[in-house]
């Protein structure tokens, strides 16, 4: 090497050095009780805030965060979108232990990129209940476009509801958020908005109600508070770093200033364009310009996608100028949102879909051409009956792995068919979305997957480790929607033992009735696909001299459509005795439930039951069924919701007369 060359490299690693430096944190988790939303309620606090503090670095520094658990329980923290070796990841069992109450956990790794990111903890449901922040980095040569302030905006929807209890209530198929966030539908409903042929057709296809998100939220924040000012003057170009830190909400983002200037998306610099809307999926961020009027507060303002709620942030002093009002969903007719799924221009306007089709890479984004490409399809599939989440039809207990060469390209080819949005995430990697942009499509890790609809993203598998990837919907994940990328040199990798992701909990649910003249009910204890059952019809107070049913079963759930039976049914019924029972239950179009079975004594029963929701508290049921040894049996009545808990019910049935009472749902 020459004197010229040599001098010039001395003087890169000479300014690398003086640029680098040891940025040290320490992050303490403790559980406080606090009221976020109005309730006294448990809180994940970080450093006693919620959420925790921003950190601040510069490309190439040193990052040495130290994680104090002052929890009674585990934790673990990941940095979402930062590109940290393997066991700095942050997922519990996967790429470190969790770190145990008590315990202090190190990590360090090198900044190797600019931009907003984020981090919060990857240990089962806490990130709902606030263990997350915020990430800033500045790139080596400074903003490339300059911005009188800089804000970051964290955006997080919050319940009052233990976790475990969330996840309980979506798994045991309840509608009550629904009906908290007041958009059930109903027959009734669907005639009010002239929408009866496509409630009609719903039915047939055996569709359920659709929502476009799971939980009712108690509020929506921006940096923890619905509603706060952030510093800004007259003329002034503010950056807003966005991140969308929800567990469970898309956001629409929106000025009153008026349109907003992409500049970044997940960290990664975009040329800039314009959007007067911007809709977030969990887990994404993007940087924002705004220039402020004249005079005046101008709101900010994130409404979450289902329409069920806000959050607000002023910039400036002044009279308030609000942000407009984004039009609800309509959850009756699907036209719009399948019409967004083949052609994202073809998005309502006043909803529009995620803005890929508009980022622009400044620079080529192509990955290496002589590499081997491994093309991959994966369909989002989910369950809102039972609240099954998945890839290709299994969830990450039942399918793990997305086995890939070291220097191999990864394609994904994403089919969602679900009419829910999905946020996909990916650990230690940026990936391609795959536009119209050609070589210039952007780079993420994380990308919005429409309902019915598809994203391609690519990447070059140029890291070693087992990854996580996954939907970054927190009940969605929970719930079995994720997989390990393992990128392996070519030898063979042991299996990483999976911690929670290879756990699939139990969840006990009661469902049942006390009236005046019978009680009927479930319980049921439930493990994903399999539940152990007891079913009863019981008559009471003498009634047709208060004859019992009971059917104790193991049931297998193959999808919403199909499962199966086998077990015991108890009775004292004169025309009957206890014997041994199997069948499958089958959903018929327009959501009738079906159901054949046989017994050890040769009987057969027949029987087929529907639901109807016509109103938003009131439902109208009926069932009928033919046994050859009992003959035909009925009923017909009405449920009234009251509460979470606890409903109005009044039935005929032919065995125990007319009644009244309450139904209880625990």
């Amino acid at each position: 090497m020459n004197r010229f060359p040599r001098l010039v490299v001395s003087f890169v690693l000479a300014t690398s050095c003086v640029r680098s430096a040891v940025v040290e944190y320490d992050l303490t988790i403790e559980q406080k009780t606090l009221s976020p939303a109005g309730k006294t309620t448990s809180v994940f606090t970080i450093n006693g805030q919620m959420p925790g503090p921003t950190l601040r670095f510069h490309e190439g520094d040193w990052a040495r965060i130290r994680v104090h658990n002052k929890l009674s329980e585990e934790t673990m923290m990941h940095w979402h979108g930062l590109l940290v070796p393997n066991g700095q990841d942050g997922v519990p069992h996967i790429t470190a232990p969790p770190i145990e109450a008590g315990e202090t956990r190190l990590y360090e790794f090198p900044i190797k990129q600019s931009g907003t990111y984020w981090y919060h903890s990857h240990q089962g449901l806490q990130e709902q209940k606030g263990i997350l922040g915020s990430i800033v980095i500045t790139p080596h040569e400074g903003e490339s476009i300059k911005a009188d302030r800089d804000h970051v905006l964290l955006l997080s929807d919050w319940t009052n509801e233990s976790t475990n209890e969330v996840l309980r209530t979506l798994v045991r198929g309840s509608s009550y958020y629904s009906l908290k966030k007041g958009s059930p539908q109903s027959f009734l409903g669907a005639v009010k908005a002239g929408a009866t042929r496509a409630w009609f057709d719903r039915e047939k296809s055996r569709m359920p109600a659709m929502d476009i998100s799971d939980v009712a939220y108690d509020a929506f924040f921006i940096n923890g508070q619905r509603e706060q000012t952030l510093a800004g003057k007259p003329g002034e170009r503010i950056r807003l770093r966005l991140i969308n830190g929800g567990a469970a909400s898309y956001f629409y983002v929106e000025s009153s200033t008026g349109e907003m200037t992409i500049t970044a998306s997940d960290g990664q610099r975009v040329e800039p364009v314009q959007v007067k809307r911007l809709l977030m999926g969990n887990g994404e961020t993007y940087d924002m310009l705004i220039n402020v009027p004249s005079s005046g507060s101008w709101e900010v303002r994130a409404t979450a996608n289902d329409g069920s709620g806000h959050a607000s942030a002023w910039i400036g002093e002044g009279e308030r100028h609000a942000a407009p009002e984004v039009p609800k969903p309509d959850l009756y007719r699907m036209e719009a949102m399948l019409m967004a799924a083949i052609d994202d221009t073809m998005a309502d306007p006043e909803r529009p879909s995620a803005p890929y089709a508009e980022l622009r890479a400044p620079r080529s984004t192509t990955l290496p051409k002589h590499a081997k490409v491994n093309t991959m399809e994966l369909r989002l599939t989910g369950d809102m009956q039972r609240y099954i989440w998945s890839f290709n039809g299994k969830t990450m207990v039942e399918e793990s792995m997305i086995p890939v060469q070291r220097g191999e390209v990864l394609r994904l080819e994403l089919i969602n068919d679900t009419m829910m949005h999905h946020p996909i995430h990916l650990h230690g990697f940026f990936f391609r979305v795959i536009t119209d942009q050609g070589e210039r499509s952007p780079l993420k890790h994380t990308v919005d997957v429409p309902p019915m609809g598809r994203r391609t993203i690519e990447f070059e598998a140029n890291e070693l480790g087992s990854w996580m990837f996954h939907c970054h919907l927190l009940y969605h994940m929970a719930s079995g929607m994720g997989r390990m990328v393992m990128v392996s040199n070519g030898m063979h990798m042991d299996m990483p033992e999976m911690g929670e992701h290879g756990k699939v909990p139990w969840h006990l649910l009661l469902d049942g009735s006390v009236q005046s003249h019978m009680t009927d009910g479930n319980l049921m204890l439930m493990h994903e696909r399999d539940s152990l059952n007891a079913r009863w019809q019981v008559g009471l107070f003498d009634s047709h001299d208060a004859p019992y049913e009971i059917d104790l079963t193991y049931d297998h759930y193959f999808n919403a459509n199909l499962s199966s039976f086998v077990g015991a049914r108890l009775t004292d019924d004169d025309h009957d005795k206890n014997r041994a029972i199997a069948g499958i239950t089958y959903r018929l179009p327009y959501l009738i439930d079906s159901s054949l079975g046989v017994d050890s004594e040769g009987g057969i029963r027949v029987g087929v039951g529907k639901t109807v929701q016509l109103t938003d508290r009131l439902s109208v049921f009926g069932m009928i069924h033919y046994d050859t040894r009992t003959r035909i049996e009925w009923q017909a009545g009405f449920d009234y919701t009251l509460s979470k808990q606890f409903s109005l019910v009044g039935q005929y049935h032919s065995e125990f007369g007319l009644g009244a009472g309450f139904g209880f749902h625990f």
